[in-house]
């Protein structure tokens, strides 16, 4: 048991009681070069209520710091708002530590989950519009189904006007301060971006129907699954979701692409200045060196994207090919995009790419642009002509 681990005050009688993960890079392919949190919130009332526990490996932490208010045994009520173990690995054995606690999930979906992964405890299953009081407090539950997965659900207490919100409005990001006024906002609002492009953007029907069931709250606090809670830009983070699930992109261009010999990075920075020269900002990645969710989080509000590769084996690069398999998964929308690439003798990559592209719903603006061995001078002005010259 790690006993220095102190749950910190939020609200009258309501904690955090959750960990932090400074080591973490990887969570599921998306990097964390920040860390995350597993947040935890800790109810003390005429019940006790656990919104949440944490991944497993950070039991002790969570332990402790709820040890710190009050003993695990006391526990009445565990909310579990998201069956995903970052949020439920600690369940069975704060359920252990607590036998007569209620488990709170959703209906089917989360009973379905839990039940898979942790066997038959002690679940209440719940529907929009149920609550349960606590004696001063009432929880309010609201299924969020596929923010991200079936299951999930937010919490609101209406006493408190504190919404625990689990996934929504999070970020991977590891901080000993709390809040959102503590911390970096242009940091918090970054991760919070990165947040969104590589877990929720598949989702912004969901996230839109979320907003709408939540738009008539009152909020005080908003007490996140990762990262900070906010309580100072509220509306800031409200609005940056309003934008995000609409699908709303800036006049801005990603290239990305791999090269073997340099040729096809070379028609990546002439694409990207030719891109600049119409006025329109351009960030360029070499993907072989840059993470792909840092390349998915410019890309997601960037209107325009184009892909290089050159052709191996009658392919495009695999780490070309993973990019666009991680991305098409994602479902980025009203986004144009074009393939180009270099070639030795073949010079498939590039149709491959323009097919991957179609996939993942982009629209192609620009036939495919193919040049072999090391571009010349003249192809180079032609594919800045042709970039120039797009109805864009």
């Amino acid at each position: 048991m790690m006993n220095n681990c102190k749950a910190i005050q939020i609200s009258e009688n309501i904690f955090w009681v959750g960990a932090v993960d400074w080591s973490l890079r990887n969570f599921h392919g998306y990097e964390t070069s920040r860390g995350s949190s597993y947040n935890a919130y800790l109810i003390v009332d005429e019940k006790i209520a656990l919104i949440d526990t944490a991944k497993i490996e950070f039991k002790d932490e969570l332990l402790a710091r709820i040890s710190s208010v009050i003993e695990p045994a006391r526990i009445d009520v565990i909310v579990s708002s998201h069956v995903e173990p970052d949020h439920s690995g600690a369940l069975k054995e704060v359920a252990a530590l607590a036998p007569h606690a209620e488990i709170i999930t959703t209906n089917p979906n989360g009973l379905k989950g839990l039940t898979a992964r942790y066997g038959n405890l002690n679940y209440k299953a719940v529907k929009a519009g149920d609550e349960i009081s606590l004696g001063k407090r009432t929880l309010k539950f609201v299924p969020t189904p596929m923010l991200h997965w079936p299951d999930s659900m937010v919490t609101y207490c209406p006493e408190e006007k504190i919404l625990f919100s689990n996934d929504a409005f999070g970020e991977h990001l590891a901080t000993s301060l709390r809040f959102d006024d503590e911390n970096d906002l242009e940091i918090i609002l970054h991760e919070a971006k990165k947040y969104y492009a590589n877990i929720l953007m598949p989702f912004g029907k969901q996230a839109q129907t979320a907003l709408k069931a939540l738009g008539g709250l009152e909020l005080k606090m908003i007490a996140t699954g990762h990262g900070v809670i906010w309580r100072t830009h509220i509306d800031k983070i409200l609005e940056c979701y309003k934008k995000w699930s609409a699908g709303e992109v800036e006049e801005r261009a990603v290239v990305a692409f791999d090269s073997m010999w340099h040729s096809t990075e070379i028609l990546a920075r002439t694409i990207t200045e030719a891109f600049a020269r119409r006025g329109i900002p351009a960030a360029f990645y070499d993907i072989k060196k840059t993470p792909l969710s840092d390349i998915v989080t410019d890309i997601f509000t960037s209107k325009y994207l184009a892909v290089g590769s050159p052709t191996i084996n009658n392919q495009m690069m695999p780490t070309v090919a993973a990019f666009l398999c991680y991305l098409k998964g994602l479902r980025p929308v009203n986004h144009k995009a074009f393939a180009f690439g270099s070639y030795g003798w073949g010079g498939q990559s590039v149709g491959y790419v323009e097919d991957e592209l179609k996939a993942a719903g982009f629209e192609i603006i620009l036939d495919k642009i193919r040049v072999a061995n090391l571009p010349t001078a003249a192809q180079l002005q032609d594919i800045t002509e042709k970039i120039l010259a797009l109805n864009l």
